[in-house]
């Protein structure tokens, strides 16, 4: 494995519920994005990383942090999308006892356990509007007011904010403030999805292969080639989240040395109207029935008006050439009389 691998250890240190995350910089998008990380770490520039879910947003956020000088400091993660409107705001500012029902004391809100470190908002485009003019305002002012008090504490954190959705179309619609859009977009970080660095792909099923085999207590598999192959090509929409899951659930139902294409459970993603190209080529058949299954699973999600004719056409076509021209041979093959495969012969034009 080529490049640079960087995991990072649950801070709750609960041995089966970590997560066998990593940041991998592989791919020469990857690198790009290490280079980059590298040159506005050290700053106290707030820092906003663009990607999509699964991407990794938290494990750069860390990154960054534990290159920047508040290394020593502390790193508070919060995301804005798992609160009610009602409580992000206690939860980003702390309140103070009595501030409103159920408030029996004091609590320290999220600004204040990363002082001296880094606080990253994972989906700030979830806020809501009334909660990004209080962040703009603390932003600007360094300094939080918790509810229910009229004190402004100071607070020394960075921030580092991050979103799957696009802000700036926030931003038009009316659902983003622009002056705290452009406050937290300094740095804009864009982390490409995994189908776009392929690179990083080996390398990640490597690392969790090595993580997940030594908790199943299992043996390290040898990756078949049509293995590898799916996982190249699968564009993987949930990014390394669902690369992890993936082989985790593998390494689970895998009962050999071998992990192949069947044990990822993958769906088969072609392009739309590549049918015709399919049946005409000369590969053999997939694996096995299951990924047969699959294969005719994806051809009726994408529709085809002559889908019978071309099956029908390819399967005749590949059991006669399979019998070397042998009409006895390739009806056996294919259950059905020597009349009856004339008579489809003729009918697809390779006989008289």
């Amino acid at each position: 494995m080529t490049g640079t691998l960087l995991t990072f250890p649950d801070p709750q240190q609960i041995s089966l519920s970590i997560r066998a995350s990593a940041l991998i910089f592989a791919d020469p998008e990857s690198q790009k994005l290490l280079s980059l990380i590298e040159r506005v770490a050290p700053s106290e520039a707030t820092a906003y990383i663009k990607g999509e879910t699964g991407t990794g947003k938290e494990l750069v956020a860390r990154h960054i942090h534990s290159l920047s000088p508040r290394r020593k400091g502390p790193f508070a993660a919060i995301n804005c999308g798992a609160f009610s409107e009602t409580l992000v705001e206690s939860e980003l500012f702390g309140y103070e006892r009595g501030a409103f029902t159920g408030a029996v004391g004091s609590k320290t809100g999220w600004f204040e356990s990363a002082n001296g470190g880094t606080l990253f908002l994972d989906e700030i485009g979830d806020l809501p509007l009334s909660t990004q003019v209080k962040l703009l305002r603390v932003l600007q002012e360094r300094e939080i007011v918790r509810i229910g008090s009229r004190k402004p504490t100071p607070i020394d954190v960075r921030l580092i904010a991050a979103t799957n959705v696009n802000l700036e179309e926030a931003v038009k619609a009316g659902r983003f403030r622009e002056d705290l859009y452009y406050r937290i977009n300094v740095v804009p970080i864009p982390l490409a999805p995994l189908r776009e660095r392929p690179g990083d792909i080996l390398p990640l099923v490597e690392h969790f292969i090595s993580i997940y085999k030594g908790r199943l207590h299992t043996k390290e598999p040898e990756l078949h080639s049509d293995t590898i192959r799916l996982l190249l090509e699968y564009p993987w929409p949930g990014n390394i989240r669902e690369l992890e899951n993936t082989i985790h659930r593998a390494l689970l139902v895998c009962d050999g040395n071998i992990l192949r294409p069947t044990n990822l459970n993958l769906p088969i993603t072609l392009p739309k109207n590549t049918f015709q190209d399919c049946l005409g080529s000369n590969d053999q058949a997939s694996e096995d029935l299951c990924m047969l299954e699959k294969l005719f699973e994806q051809f009726f999600e994408q529709g085809h008006d002559e889908l019978h004719e071309l099956v029908q056409k390819k399967l005749v076509l590949q059991a006669y050439d399979h019998s070397r021209q042998n009409q006895v041979q390739a009806a056996k093959l294919l259950g059905i009389s020597r009349n009856v495969l004339r008579t489809q012969l003729k009918h697809f034009g390779v006989i008289d």
